[in-house]
């Protein structure tokens, strides 16, 4: 009886931890959010990213705010084989300004934009709720690839206080190649500018 009522207070408290809101920069803009990104720092204990992230390298995301105040959000990054990866989503607007949920039919997404220096980064904390499980990720944009390390810093600080362990914190490597993806050539040709 002991160790089911121990179990059943650790299954809480991760419960608890993981429900505890994150809150986003209260004067948040989504007009300034838009255009080109680096995915720069990327931070999660999941087991998918630990066994991938050594093959990981730096991607770009364009973020296009809709009229109607949701976001639109188009990655592109190389794989190691030289395809490419490619993910769109729109990411509806909540009541609260900076958070945004992706909703299917399996998988639940909130983004909350907590901190953004609209010309420098943005840090992204996700909620993603898939099939039962639970993931926290913290994601560093930069308009450059580029960042100080003050801002390096920052982001490690804030994954860690997400309790991701700081091998799971990642600054991803440069990508030198373009990835060309079929049917993309429009945002290409606004990632070139």
């Amino acid at each position: 009886m002991p160790t089911t009522v121990l179990g059943l207070l650790g299954v809480l408290l991760c419960a608890l931890a993981v429900s505890s809101e994150v809150t986003p920069q209260p004067d948040f803009d989504i007009e300034r959010m838009a255009g080109k990104w680096y995915l720069i720092g990327f931070a999660t204990n999941a087991e998918w990213f630990v066994a991938r992230k050594a093959n990981m390298k730096m991607g770009v995301a364009m973020l296009t705010p809709t009229d109607e105040g949701d976001l639109e959000m188009a990655y592109f990054s190389l794989n190691p084989d030289g395809t490419c990866w490619r993910k769109n989503q729109l990411a509806n607007k909540t009541d609260v300004p900076g958070k945004f949920s992706f909703h299917s039919e399996y998988l639940k997404t909130d983004n909350s934009f907590v901190d953004v220096k609209y010309d420098e980064y943005a840090l992204i904390h996700v909620v993603k709720t898939e099939n039962g499980s639970t993931t926290v990720i913290s994601k560093l944009y930069g308009r450059t690839p580029d960042l100080s390390q003050v801002v390096l810093d920052k982001f490690t600080e804030f994954s860690l206080n997400q309790s991701i362990l700081p091998e799971n914190i990642t600054i991803l490597p440069k990508n030198e190649l373009l990835c060309l993806c079929p049917k993309a050539s429009s945002v290409l040709a606004a990632l070139v500018t």
